[in-house]
């Protein structure tokens, strides 16, 4: 597997659909954990995760309603692209997620989660849909997101070097060339929403020229010619 592609079961940003509840299969002492969210990801445990459809089942969880208005549009935007590829977005209590955790990208289900604690701030609510929906597009960016691969999509040297350092401190190395676009995309307007959309119309590798390795390796499995 060359460096720029990552077989990974989930992605993580610092920062099952909604079923009957049922009591979930977890200790007290499990909650706050990698387990804990490893259940939610597989789809084990359902308890307090929502599907979203709208930004309506995000405002309608906290008080001020109205404040989501100035980001609704790119929100629905993002939302939309994600459904038309497959991915689903879920709303789930904190007790899935380690500490500090806003969201997660899981590449073999599809399906993202976003951590109600923290998705109160439509700022920070945008940052991690930004910053998950890129993980979602560097799926795409890879052949697939039927498959658990994904690649970056922007040249390195393209990425703005504050975010390269800041993941560098936060992240392992082997994943600082998806998670310093993914930083980059999460606070920039538009870059997720416009991706997804490539991703979405079936013309991502016209959008976004593949690196040349990435190129080599979707010539080489027959996704472009």
């Amino acid at each position: 597997m060359n460096n720029k592609f990552i077989n990974a079961l989930l992605t993580i940003s610092l920062l099952g659909v909604s079923s009957p509840a049922l009591a979930d299969p977890l200790k007290d002492s499990e909650y706050n954990t990698p387990h804990a969210m490893g259940c939610m990801l597989l789809g084990e445990c359902t308890d307090d995760v929502v599907k979203v459809n709208s930004m309506l089942d995000i405002s309608s969880n906290y008080n001020d309603m109205e404040d989501f208005t100035s980001v609704t549009g790119e929100f629905h935007n993002i939302l939309h692209s994600l459904n038309q590829i497959g991915v689903n977005v879920f709303l789930a209590d904190s007790k899935y997620f380690p500490s500090m955790h806003r969201g997660v990208y899981h590449t073999v289900s599809n399906n993202f989660f976003l951590n109600k604690d923290f998705m109160g701030d439509p700022a920070v609510l945008m940052m991690v849909m930004r910053h998950e929906g890129w993980h979602a597009a560097q799926d795409c960016m890879a052949g697939t997101i039927d498959n658990s691969l994904i690649a970056i999509i922007k040249p390195e040297d393209e990425v703005p070097m504050i975010w390269r350092v800041l993941v560098e401190r936060t992240y392992p190395k082997s994943a600082v060339p998806w998670e310093a676009e993914a930083q980059w995309a999460g606070r920039t307007e538009n870059m997720t929403m416009n991706a997804l959309a490539a991703c979405a119309g079936g013309n991502m590798w016209e959008v976004y020229d593949p690196t040349p390795l990435t190129r080599k390796y979707l010539e080489d499995h027959g996704y472009i010619q």
